[in-house]
């Protein structure tokens, strides 16, 4: 080791790494949780074209950024006590007819959304309120519309309704849910994700909770002008609706050709095996099969491949293991920023 580099090794060892970590859904608050055991640099910046669930009928009633995953976010990061999450998540049950499904932080996230006026603003109070150790950021300050043309040329629009027609999914785009204009990020969002050393698209729904991110203009520019590394957790599991029997070759393939080029620098891929005895088809019939690699159509898009055992399967369920990424990530980031500077 010359020098020059043993220089840069301090300086890398005396600065967080700063991720920025784009998604969302159940997979995403994982991988936050684990990162920020790792002592890095957390930006969030989660998708705000969810119509589902409770914050569905939250945005169709006051016409606010679905808070669901911003929600799964802030308990993430969140340095409160146990029981003050657990207060923050509990979710009604369906007996409360007034209150039926929703959760309590759904419920005062779309409060502060109305006191301040945006989701960005109500996002930011929120988290010095729950001393959230990171910056989270929605995709966009408006709620959004997902829009899918199939493969056949038929079109839907809404989350929902494009994930039940359980048609191949030729492309997506995103328009405002208020005026059906296209959307822009905020200017934070833009300076995280070109200041980042790494950005970690997932885990999460391909085209429901990773390509509507990508899909506002001038955050799929920021990505495609990063210096940083861009890394791609591949699924564990192909998604009905969504990615029916598609490789993580043919994942990666997709994000590509919506960004107009190879961005994805590395993919995370699991090569561990599966126990499909120990799902419950009744509480799992979302997800089909495990992502049958391929690693030689990754090559083909330039796309490093980092594979190993990357799953933690309980409960009748499959997870990714945070900690085993987080290590990955983190390594990633700390090469990159290494490369950047050697390069001044």
């Amino acid at each position: 080791m010359s020098f020059g580099e043993n220089k840069i090794v301090k300086v890398i060892k005396a600065r967080r790494p700063k991720i920025v970590v784009i998604g969302g859904g159940t997979g995403l608050p994982v991988i936050l949780s684990a990162l920020k055991q790792q002592n890095a640099e957390i930006t969030a910046i989660v998708t705000v074209a969810d119509d589902g669930g409770s914050s569905g009928v939250i945005r169709d009633y006051i016409n606010v950024v679905p808070p669901g995953d911003i929600r799964n976010v802030l308990v993430a990061l969140s340095d409160i006590s146990q029981e003050e999450k657990e207060i923050f998540q509990y979710r009604f049950s369906s007996d409360d007819s007034f209150f039926a499904g929703h959760a309590i932080g759904n419920l005062i996230i779309a409060a502060l959304s109305e006191m301040q006026g945006n989701i960005f603003d109500a996002v930011q109070s929120l988290s010095r309120m729950m001393h959230v150790d990171g910056r989270i950021f929605p995709a966009s300050n408006e709620p959004l519309t997902l829009n899918a043309e199939f493969m056949d040329g038929t079109t839907e629009k809404g989350e929902t309704e494009i994930t039940s027609q359980h048609k191949k999914i030729k492309r997506v785009w995103v328009t405002g849910a208020k005026n059906n204009a296209r959307p822009e990020a905020v200017l934070p969002v833009l300076a995280a994700i070109m200041q980042a050393d790494a950005v970690v698209l997932g885990p999460g729904s391909l085209f429901t909770s990773i390509l509507p991110n990508l899909m506002i203009d001038d955050l799929g520019e920021a990505i495609r002008q990063t210096k940083a590394e861009v890394i791609y957790i591949c699924n564990i599991m192909t998604q009905r609706g969504e990615t029916d029997n598609m490789t993580s070759a043919e994942h990666v393939a997709i994000i590509n050709r919506h960004l107009g080029g190879n961005y994805i620098d590395t993919a995370l891929v699991n090569s561990a095996a599966i126990d499909m005895t120990k799902f419950n088809p009744a509480d799992y019939d979302e997800y089909l099969r495990p992502v049958e690699n391929d690693f030689k159509g990754l090559r083909k898009q330039n796309c490093r491949v980092i594979t190993a055992d990357f799953i933690n399967q309980h409960s009748g369920l499959v997870f990714h293991d945070g900690k085993k990424i987080a290590t990955e990530i983190l390594n990633l980031a700390l090469e990159a920023y290494a490369r950047r500077k050697q390069e001044k």
